[in-house]
C-alpha cells in the first residue's frame, strides 16, 4: 500500500498556512519501510509485537505528600485499588538537597511531595512494600544519586539484593535547566553525576532504569509537540555521548534508557507524537550511535496526562480531559501511564480523586477494547500524516541543536528557554483572545458560584515533627564515622575521576543525611547560576 500523491501529505495549521508534512520527492510512501510491523524497526507501531494483548501498560500513579508515613498509606491504598507500579513525588527541599530542618526549607516540607531527609525516611516510605516485587519510579534529579542510595539501603534492610530492584530514576538534569528549575550544581559536574548513576546501575542494579529523559516538563513549561520531541531527544543525545566518553558502549547502556512524555489535549497530534517518538529514537540510535542492538533502538516511555491543561474552574471537567489524554497515550503505545486527578489545579489529590484517576485507566484497559488491537489507528490518513510531520519537523530541530554543539551549549545560549517562552506566550494569547476554547474558563462559563471540592491539606505540625526525627537520627549515629565518609566523598568529587555512587552509599550507611551529602558536593562543585 502506498500514497503516490505528495500533495496528500500536507497539513493545514492553525495559522492558516500549509506546511509539508512529509517529503519523499519522487518516491512513494512505503508502509513497510516507514511503519514496519509492531515490534520491528523503526518501531513506529510499537516496541512489542503483541503490545497490550501480551501485557497491559503499567498503571503508575504519581504520589507523595507530607511525611514518609502518610505517603506509605497512599501507596498501600493505590496498590489495594489495583495500581501496578509506584511513582514517588518528593517535596522541594528534597529535590533541592535540603534537609527538612534547613532554614531554606521552612514552609515547604511535605507540601508538593514527600519529605525524605534520611534512609530511615526511605525505609518508612516503603514499609510493608516488598521492593523485590514492585517497581518504583522516583521523580528526582539533582539529588538522584542520594535517593538511589537511600533506596538501595532500604532494600538491603528488607533483605533485597540491588540486582533484584526494578524501577526508574528520573535523573534528567538538563531539562531542569531548560524548564523546571530544581538544579543545584553547574551543568558539567551534574552531567558527571548522571553518567555515574547510569554506569553504576548498568553494573550493579541491572533491572533499574537509571534515567528517564523527560519531555513532560518541557511541555508543561509551554513547548509545543515538536519542541517536546526535539528537546527531549537532544538531551538524550547529550547523555549518551557523556556515557560514551567514559568508555561505555551505546548498545550496552541504551536498553535501560527510558523516556517520559506529556499526554496533552490535541488528540490526533498526541497519538502521532508517540508514534513519531519511537521512529525518531530508532533513527538516532542507528544513524548517530551506530546501534546494532534492537533493544537499544526501542523507545520505552512513561506518559503523564497534562497537568497544565487542568482547570480550577469546573474541576470535574478534568476527569474528561484526563480520560481523553490517557486514551491518546494508550492508542500511541505507551508502556506506563499516570492519570492526573481532577483536583490538581486546586491542591494535592484527595484519596477519592486519586482513585477516580486510577479507575480511568482500569476502564480504558478492561472496558473499551482498545487494548485488543495493536496500533489500532495505523493506516489512518490523518494519523500517518501527523506522524510524518512531527518526525520531520522534530528531526530538523534536533539537527539545528546539534549544529549549536548540543544541549549544553544550547542551554548556555538560552535557546531552549527562549523558544519555550515564545511558544507559551503564543498559547496563552490564543486563550486570552478566545481563539482557543477552554471549557469552564473562557467558554461555557458558570455564572453561579460553585462550592470548591474538598482539598487535601498538610498538617502544619508535620514540619516540626520531621525536624525532631532528624535531630534524633543525628544523635543516634557515630558522628566520627559519618564525618569520615563525607570527607571521603568530598575528596573523590574533587579528584573528578571516580564514580561517586559507592562513596555516597558509604555515607548513607554511616547515616549521613541528604542535606549533608548534597552540601559536601556543593562545596566542591559550587552552585549553578543561570
Amino acid at each position: 500500500m502506498s500514497i503516490k500523491n505528495k500533495e496528500d501529505f500536507y497539513s493545514k495549521r492553525s495559522d492558516g498556512t500549509e506546511k509539508e508534512a512529509y517529503d519523499k520527492t519522487g518516491q512513494d510512501f512505503s508502509y513497510e519501510k516507514e511503519l514496519g510491523f509492531p515490534g520491528t524497526f523503526p518501531y513506529t507501531r510499537g516496541v512489542q509485537s503483541t503490545m497490550y494483548r501480551g501485557r497491559l501498560w503499567t498503571m503508575r500513579q504519581y504520589s507523595g505528600f507530607g511525611d514518609a508515613a502518610q505517603t506509605n498509606q497512599r501507596f498501600h491504598l493505590l496498590l489495594k485499588a489495583g495500581q501496578t507500579g509506584l511513582s514517588t513525588a518528593f517535596d522541594l527541599p528534597t529535590q533541592m538537597g535540603l534537609d527538612a530542618d534547613d532554614p531554606m526549607a521552612q514552609g515547604e516540607v511535605g507540601r508538593v511531595g514527600v519529605s525524605i531527609s534520611t534512609v530511615q525516611d526511605m525505609e518508612t516510605l516503603f514499609e510493608n512494600i516488598p521492593l523485590d516485587q514492585v517497581s518504583t519510579s522516583m521523580t528526582i534529579n539533582s539529588t538522584a544519586s542520594i535517593l538511589l542510595c537511600f533506596y538501595m539501603a532500604a532494600a538491603q534492610k528488607q533483605g533485597v539484593d540491588s540486582k533484584k530492584l526494578r524501577g526508574t530514576l528520573q535523573n534528567d538534569i538538563l531539562k531542569e535547566y531548560i524548564a523546571r528549575g530544581t538544579y543545584i550544581y553547574p551543568a558539567h559536574p551534574s552531567m558527571k553525576l548522571v553518567s555515574d548513576i547510569i554506569e553504576y546501575c548498568n553494573q550493579n542494579v541491572p533491572q533499574f532504569n537509571p534515567i528517564s529523559i523527560s519531555g513532560y516538563h518541557i511541555r508543561e513549561a509551554g513547548s509545543d509537540a515538536v519542541q517536546e520531541l526535539a528537546f527531549t531527544f537532544s538531551n538524550a543525545i547529550a547523555y549518551a555521548r557523556a556515557c560514551e566518553s567514559r568508555g561505555m558502549k551505546f548498545d550496552d547502556f541504551a536498553p535501560r534508557l527510558s523516556f517520559f512524555f506529556n499526554g496533552h489535549n490535541d488528540f490526533i497530534e498526541e497519538i502521532a507524537k508517540f508514534r513519531a517518538a519511537r521512529k525518531l529514537w530508532a533513527k538516532i540510535s542507528t544513524e548517530i550511535f551506530g546501534s546494532k542492538n534492537p533493544k537499544a533502538q526501542s523507545l520505552r516511555f512513561h506518559t503523564q496526562t497534562a497537568g497544565s491543561s487542568l482547570t480550577a474552574q469546573q474541576s470535574d471537567n478534568n476527569i474528561v480531559r484526563v480520560a481523553m489524554q490517557a486514551l491518546a497515550a494508550v492508542l500511541g503505545g505507551t508502556q506506563s501511564l499516570h492519570t492526573n486527578s481532577r483536583d490538581e489545579a486546586l491542591g494535592l489529590p484527595t484519596d477519592e480523586s486519586a482513585k477516580i484517576a486510577l479507575r480511568t485507566q482500569h476502564i480504558l484497559a478492561q472496558e473499551m477494547g482498545v487494548a485488543q488491537t495493536i496500533d489500532p489507528l495505523a493506516g489512518s490518513y490523518t494519523v500517518e500524516k501527523e506522524t510524518c510531520r512531527l518526525e520531520q519537523e522534530a528531526w530538523k530541530e534536533i539537527q539545528k541543536i546539534q549544529d549549536m554543539g548540543g544541549s549544553i551549549p544550547a542551554i548556555e545560549k538560552q535557546y531552549f528557554q527562549q523558544a519555550i517562552a515564545e511558544r507559551a506566550y503564543q498559547y496563552q494569547q490564543s486563550i486570552e483572545t478566545g481563539e482557543r476554547k477552554i471549557v469552564g474558563l473562557n467558554a461555557y462559563v458558570d455564572q453561579d458560584k460553585i462550592a470548591a471540592p474538598p482539598i487535601l491539606t498538610i498538617n502544619p505540625q508535620l514540619e516540626q515533627a520531621q525536624r525532631e526525627r532528624l535531630k534524633a537520627y543525628r544523635a543516634s549515629r557515630n558522628q566520627e564515622a559519618c564525618t569520615e565518609k563525607l570527607s571521603l566523598l568530598g575528596r573523590a568529587a574533587a579528584e573528578g575521576k571516580k564514580n561517586l555512587v559507592p562513596f555516597i552509599l558509604q555515607a548513607v550507611h554511616a547515616k549521613a543525611t541528604l542535606g549533608e551529602i548534597s552540601k559536601t558536593l556543593k562545596e566542591v562543585y559550587g552552585s549553578y547560576q543561570p
